[in-house]
């Protein structure tokens, strides 16, 4: 079940030295979250929810080392996937990739944008607009947020010392989404088709870019 991964996500975080920053933020009642299918994000871990053959899983995880916040995902293909999702895992992690070769120093959030939603586009996917990534430092979410849409030299300045996350969240069909009302945390693609994402916390340096968390 998506609760049992939870309970060893906290069970490691905290024999390693760190706290899991999920648990109780801003009431969030888990220590990670773990979205399958058409939840986009912010999926909550329950006993109820058995993972099964043809699944697309994304984990979450937040951790705070030292004073710090690092923010990193990834995606996980469950037994037998079909081909069409093992797709969309693979082309989001290229979204991924290439909006990092495009965050540059004195570079521009349009350029990074451009690059990670031109190569949805070119695949047949769209890309979540409402959610974005986050400044990530002594804050779980600090400025600035973060656009995966975006026009070639427009948009916020990247300076060096600048800590953020790129996270992509990648539809198989439309990009609108929905907020569960029940649980108020949960977000769904609207038509029920699959979403992806992947996720690094990154630094800019003088003459590019380090992955901070991964």
């Amino acid at each position: 079940t998506t609760e049992e991964l939870n309970a060893r996500i906290e069970e490691y975080t905290r024999k390693i030295g760190c706290i899991p920053a999920c648990l109780h933020y801003q009431g969030y009642p888990k220590s990670v979250c773990i979205s399958v299918d058409d939840v986009v994000c912010h999926g909550i871990p329950s006993k109820e929810q058995v993972l099964k053959s043809g699944d697309i899983v994304n984990v979450d995880c937040t951790t705070i080392y030292n004073g710090y916040f690092g923010d990193a995902s990834r995606m996980f293909c469950i037994g037998d996937v079909s081909e069409e999702k093992r797709k969309l895992v693979r082309v989001t992690k290229e979204c991924l990739d290439l909006a990092l070769a495009a965050t540059r120093p004195w570079g521009t959030m349009g350029d990074m944008g451009y690059a990670c939603n031109s190569h949805a586009e070119k695949n047949g996917y769209t890309i979540v607009r409402e959610i974005g990534g986050h400044g990530c430092g002594v804050h779980f979410h600090e400025d600035p947020w973060i656009n995966h849409i975006g026009v070639p030299d427009s948009g916020l300045l990247f300076v060096p010392g600048m800590t953020f996350t790129i996270e992509p969240m990648v539809n198989m069909g439309a990009p609108d989404v929905y907020q569960d009302e029940d649980d108020g945390w949960t977000i769904y693609t609207q038509d029920g088709k699959p979403s992806a994402q992947w996720e690094y916390t990154i630094l800019v340096t003088e003459d590019g870019t380090e992955i901070l968390s991964y």
